[in-house]
């Protein structure tokens, strides 16, 4: 728009005004170019549907983000800039999360996404989902924790890389003048028992308060490992690896596992997630309330999972909480022998436990892994042993979690397509598959999107270079998932920071870009067994439909329509639209 001191000047110069025939017939073919492309996203149905209590909504909250991209999270145009940013806190819109979180919880937006009923949450590893700050309390507070480590930890780099473990142990093992030996001091007895009191209490940078402090930084990454870029993927992912033998080898001690996971069910729930499907790496070892030796299979495991999730159920905490089920995951890295023998368990669990596994993946990092056309045969081999058992466990697998074009990395995600998957883990390099794209979209297969966990693994600076709005703008099924919270240091479990990052760095996305999400994340849900063809059905039917899934579309809709009734009248008052 030509400023008003310049009229004079443009009408000289024959620049047409804005209200111009001309200038107005190009806007309006400009807008009605934008429409036309808005209506081949992932949201178009959505939008057009809408109620006008939620297409309010949608607007209040549109004006909300923008308000605070202006005063929350851009510099003061009037100030220096060298003299706001600080040496911690960079911002701008679509900032980093480790950058962004300490101020996201101030924000109205966030009030609003934390209120939001999230649907399901379809992608999470279970090792990096408890607080970590209560499982260290616990650490502490049962009785027979010991450390242990292969050699004492002495230096700088002992302390961020060493490994070591703890173990649940009746007594400590008994050295020749052990009163003054510690695991951080030369004459440790490499891997013996050390109670982890006595570690803490004689932890050189700072006693027990020190020691918890350690302890929680060599389980989560921080914003300075998120940030270094230039040192590539492999390099934070050896780092991220580290992080779960430490977190294990604590959790799945069965009375610190039961509280650390029932306090894991309150915080999903009240973050308005009704059902989960977990991962978890059947790699570990997993020690009974009192028991020194580890089980040798998982059942023992499994039953206290089942157990604690029903328990949960009829809790006043959990009573609107659908349930939980595991997909079973073995390391890509293994053998062939050792992922057959992971295979097998699998089945003989399905077999005990019909109705808490609900299909199978394989994880760790895909770049350092073997790729899915190795494993072709085991796999081929595993539904023959499935058949056999007459047992449905479907394939949900992680790929294209990476930075590749065309190696065997990014290959996967042909390979997860052709072996029949029914949702895609990250799906990162899915954008730049033209062909694929159009497959899964044809196919109904689902791409299980982690943000923020995209972010801090270095696969994209922020949101902004995210490429989900690529996925969403060609009518993809996402949904949107936390992958590791714990361990990226989210401080608390749910799904509201990676809706709000997404919210509040696209500007596509907004209140019904999530809806739709949210509302995608019940329809690929695994509430019950299903064959392929029952899946594919429901899927197609959606809300229309008269099967468990249906059932809960309509749930989750009479729910997000008095989310919006709340927005409205929270907020509603708040807006100044002439700022927008």
């Amino acid at each position: 728009m030509i400023p008003p001191n310049d009229a004079d000047w443009a009408n000289k110069e024959g620049i047409p005004p804005l209200d111009d025939p001309a200038v107005q017939k190009y806007l309006d073919s400009r807008q009605a170019f934008i429409d036309l492309e808005h209506n081949q996203r992932h949201d178009a149905h959505f939008r057009k549907s809408m109620s006008p209590v939620v297409a309010e909504a949608c607007r209040i909250v549109s004006r909300i983000r923008q308000q605070e991209l202006r005063e929350v999270w851009s510099l003061d145009p009037n100030v220096d800039p060298d003299d706001q940013i600080q040496a911690d806190e960079i911002f701008y819109p679509g900032v980093m999360f480790t950058t962004a979180k300490k101020r996201v919880q101030s924000t109205k937006l966030w009030r609003i996404v934390r209120q939001m009923p999230k649907g399901s949450l379809l992608h999470a590893h279970l090792e990096a989902m408890f607080d970590l700050d209560l499982l260290i309390d616990l650490a502490f507070s049962t009785p027979g924790i010991h450390m242990y480590a292969p050699a004492p930890l002495l230096t700088a780099e002992d302390f961020d890389r060493a490994p070591f473990m703890f173990r649940y142990a009746a007594t400590s093992v008994k050295e020749p003048s052990s009163g003054n030996r510690s695991i951080w001091t030369a004459d440790y007895t490499p891997s013996s028992l050390i109670p982890i009191q006595k570690a803490a209490t004689t932890f050189p940078q700072g006693g027990e308060q020190g020691f918890r402090a350690w302890l929680k930084g060599r389980m989560t990454l921080s914003a300075e490992h998120a940030y270094r870029h230039h040192h590539g993927v492999d390099a934070i992912w050896r780092y991220f690896g580290r992080c779960f033998p430490v977190i294990g080898s604590l959790v799945f001690y069965e009375p610190i596992f039961r509280r650390c996971f029932r306090r894991l069910l309150e915080e999903l729930a009240n973050d308005g997630i009704r059902y989960v499907d977990f991962r978890a790496a059947f790699a570990f070892e997993y020690r009974r309330e009192g028991v020194e030796e580890p089980e040798k299979d998982y059942f023992e495991f499994f039953r206290v999972f089942k157990d604690e999730i029903e328990q949960f159920k009829t809790s006043s905490e959990g009573k609107r909480f659908y349930g939980a089920r595991m997909i079973w995951t073995s390391l890509r890295f293994q053998s062939n022998r050792e992922i057959a023998d992971s295979m097998k368990q699998c089945i003989s669990v399905k077999t005990a436990f019909p109705d808490v596994i609900c299909g199978y993946d394989l994880v760790g990092q895909e770049d350092a892994g073997r790729p899915l056309v190795d494993l072709v045969p085991l796999l081929f081999w595993f539904r023959k042993l499935c058949a056999d058992a007459r047992v449905e466990i479907p394939f949900f697998f992680h790929a294209g979690e990476c930075l590749g074009d065309g190696d065997s990395t990014d290959h996967n995600l042909f390979d997860a397509i052709l072996l029949g998957t029914r949702r895609i883990g990250h799906g990162f390099s899915l954008f730049k598959h033209p062909l694929l794209i159009d497959t899964v979209k044809d196919k109904n297969i689902l791409i299980e999107c982690c943000p923020i966990s995209n972010e801090i693994l270095r696969l994209t600076g922020s949101i902004k270079q995210h490429p989900l709005p690529s996925l969403l703008s060609r009518g993809v099924s996402v949904s949107l998932c936390n992958d590791d919270p714990a361990v990226f240091g989210h401080g608390q479990n749910g799904l509201t920071h990676d809706f709000w990052q997404v919210v509040q760095g696209l500007e596509n996305v907004g209140l019904s870009g999530l809806a739709v999400m949210a509302h995608n994340s019940i329809l690929w849900s695994c509430y019950e067994d299903q064959s392929t063809s029952a899946w594919q059905s429901e899927i197609r039917s959606g809300i229309a439909g008269d099967g468990l899934k249906a059932q809960r579309l309509r749930e989750w809709l009479t729910e997000f329509e008095a989310f919006c009734q709340w927005v409205v009248q929270e907020f509603g008052g708040e807006v100044d639209d002439a700022k927008n």
